[in-house]
């Protein structure tokens, strides 16, 4: 029996363990922190899982909330108008209602569990299934001293300087600096949106400020909403450091909404609670891709997993999704090896699979959201108020990203797209 060991417990350390786990091999899992510890914390993260990411934890039979998390339909788009007069604070608000504002409809449902209860439940159910879980902090001389009892060492958490094994793949990376700050909050008590369906994740994009995402998620004390800032750094929606009480960190995103997105606001209007002590989050990531065999002290090699070397931007919601996918591809690729030596070519050629299915598209779309759009891309965006098609295809591309190279990052491709909706429309 071909023995792995796994640090990290998070959505693709924990999905590969499982499935490892599923086909009889002799898993390790290492965590710096207890199930309880999980529960008891703060927020880990946004996330909304769509449908092709969902598909991989069903093929395991980990979708244990598939009954209780809101299914997410459809995808909205807004984008806010010229600025209004300036508010109390100084700063210029948004118009009344938004300039762009339409619906995509999801081929399938999206849904979003926070992380504080499915993370806990799976690590619980790999240890109930006979699984070794190790919990404690682990650093790269740990993994080192370890590594020589396993086949194979997957590294899926970049705690502890892990992430500082790996290489950053200079070629891959435009950025050397976080791009947005971001500021989370879990609520009980938000409304519907006017003419938008409950169940839908809504994207509102602000110029020059940044971006709000509002989402319905399920959490330990039932279903919620999730509210997410993407400010851009020394904005004025870059309000979130040195905040430590919760309900400041509430306070400040409810007025940031009524000053920049008040059609969101509105939904607020009854009274709106965070869902426990620990539902915020506030930070900032600096988008990377790292090379994906890491070398230990001493000698040996390690497999990265996920965001350990690709990490984007939460402002497409790839995170979450592009972590089962990598569990999944490294699964197949583990399984298909046999009793070979999970050697540097293995670990290569396992990573190379996961870019060109996944995380490359994800990376290009996420780095090029990031960006001011260009004429073309605001052009796709007014469209899909007037041609379903195209509210449809954008939104099914967070399930898909790898739709978007034809039509959406390529200014040829996307007028050629836009004449073909709009004759189709006709």
């Amino acid at each position: 029996m071909r023995r792995i060991l796994i640090v990290g417990a998070g959505q693709a350390g924990l999905q590969l363990a499982l499935g490892l786990q599923h086909h009889g091999y002799d898993v390790t899992v290492m965590t710096d922190r207890s199930p309880e510890a999980v529960r008891r914390g703060r927020v880990l993260s946004t996330q909304c899982m769509f449908a092709t990411a969902m598909r991989t934890e069903r093929a395991l039979g980990l979708d244990f909330w598939s009954e209780e998390a809101p299914q997410i339909t459809g995808l909205g788009v807004s984008v806010a108008g010229p600025p209004g007069p300036p508010g109390p604070s100084g700063a210029s608000g948004a118009s009344g209602d938004p300039a762009i504002d339409w619906l995509g409809r999801l081929r399938s449902p999206a849904q979003s569990v926070d992380q504080r209860l499915k993370m806990p439940a799976w690590l619980e159910t790999f240890s109930d299934r006979g699984g070794r879980v190790l919990v404690q902090p682990v650093g790269a001389g740990d993994v080192a001293h370890l590594a020589g009892s396993y086949d194979l060492v997957l590294v899926a958490t970049g705690k502890g300087g892990l992430g500082s094994l790996f290489e950053r793949d200079e070629e891959r990376c435009p950025y050397d600096r976080p791009q947005r700050a971001l500021a989370a909050s879990y609520v009980h008590g938000l409304g519907r949106r006017a003419g938008r369906e409950e169940r839908a994740a809504n994207c509102n994009l602000v110029p020059g400020i940044g971006e709000l995402f509002v989402l319905p998620g399920l959490t330990a004390e039932g279903r919620c909403d999730i509210l997410l800032w993407e400010a851009l750094p020394g904005g004025p929606a870059d309000a979130f450091d040195g905040l430590r009480d919760p309900s400041e960190h509430l306070r400040v995103t409810l007025e940031l909404m009524r000053t920049y997105v008040p059609w969101e606001y509105e939904r607020t209007r009854a009274g709106v609670e965070l869902v426990d002590a620990g539902a915020t989050l506030a930070g900032r990531l600096t988008p990377v891709v790292r090379r994906p065999v890491g070398e230990l002290p001493g000698g040996g090699a390690v497999l990265g997993v996920a965001d350990v070397v690709v990490t984007n931007d939460p402002i497409t919601g790839q995170g979450s999704n592009n972590a089962a996918k990598c569990a999944a591809v490294y699964l197949a690729a583990i399984l298909a090896h046999g009793e070979k030596p999970f050697d540097r070519d293995f670990m290569q050629a396992s990573f190379d699979r996961y870019w060109v299915t996944a995380a490359g598209p994800s990376t290009a779309w996420t780095n090029a959201m990031l960006a001011p759009p260009p004429p073309h891309v605001l052009e796709i965006l007014g469209a899909g108020g007037r041609l379903p098609a195209v509210a449809d295809r954008f939104a099914n591309a967070f399930d898909d990203p790898t739709d978007l190279g034809e039509w959406f990052l390529d200014q040829q491709g996307a007028a050629e797209y836009l004449a073909s909706a709009g004759a189709a429309a006709r």
